[in-house]
């Protein structure tokens, strides 16, 4: 599986820059490209609505929180979506190239993997960060 040199790129902008909140990859033809960005004033509940509800993708989530000590941080998480009524040969081939996708993109600091949108609620997103 290829990796579109963009995707590289917009990764190290979400992670310099903070350009972006969050980033949509999806393979197409043997290649993993760029799908969507989302701006920096863009939302959670933005970024779930943006994932297709019967396709797999993999996604990169800026996520900006206050710690117990009243902190602010912020983690970069890598969710590999892939709800349960996407085609199982699309399931395979995400599933397959994910962990060398995953290692293109240097930085990611929490890994979720969810097949419906109550696997990655902001709760449990939350609750992987702290």
């Amino acid at each position: 599986m290829a990796v579109d040199d963009e995707c590289k790129l917009k990764f190290l902008e979400l992670k310099a820059k903070r350009n972006y909140r969050f980033i949509i990859f999806k393979i197409e033809a043997q290649k993993v490209v760029v799908e969507k960005l989302g701006g920096p004033e863009e939302t959670y509940d933005d970024f779930a609505g943006s994932l297709p509800a019967d396709e797999c993708r993999y996604c990169v989530y800026d996520f900006d929180f206050t710690t117990n000590e009243n902190c602010q941080k912020s983690k970069i998480f890598f969710i590999a979506w892939s709800p349960d009524t996407s085609r199982i040969r699309s399931k395979m081939v995400y599933a397959s190239s994910k962990d060398r996708f995953k290692r293109e993109l240097d930085g990611i600091q929490v890994e979720l993997q969810a097949t419906d949108p109550s696997e990655m609620s902001l709760d449990i997103v939350k609750g992987r960060a702290l």
